[in-house]
């Protein structure tokens, strides 16, 4: 599991990860859940991950949230920075899982625009 993950594209100050397809929300946790562990052996300290291009699942539950905080705490292991790109219809106004994700150890935000993800990215520093 150290080849690069397909839709990971290495920057010079960080990585982006822009999955697409119809997939599950299993499939997309995972799948962003192994960009992370990537960057994290790799020593890429900022990851943005656009799942604008993902298909096929409704927005997570607040548990599920809880979860998908708490596994990408894990593969992070306090080194990779993320801020992660959602659709309108599955931003949690409250920002739950960015709260969970902080409580875990993890630096990570969630946005509605790549822009807006990749200048609040770009200012967090190596932990």
């Amino acid at each position: 599991m150290n080849g690069r993950p397909d839709f990971l594209e290495i920057k010079e100050e960080y990585a982006r990860f822009r999955p697409e397809g119809e997939v599950s929300l299993e499939q997309a946790i995972g799948a962003v859940g192994e960009a992370i562990a990537f960057c994290h052996r790799q020593g890429i300290i900022r990851l943005l991950v656009d799942t604008t291009g993902l298909t096929g699942f409704a927005p997570p539950t607040i548990a599920q949230r809880f979860w998908i905080a708490q596994d990408w705490a894990e593969k992070a292991r306090g080194s990779v920075a993320v801020g992660i790109v959602l659709t309108p219809e599955a931003v949690d106004p409250n920002k739950f899982e960015v709260t969970a994700a902080e409580n875990a150890g993890q630096t990570a935000n969630t946005f509605t625009s790549e822009s807006e993800a990749l200048e609040w990215l770009l200012q967090q520093k190596r932990t």
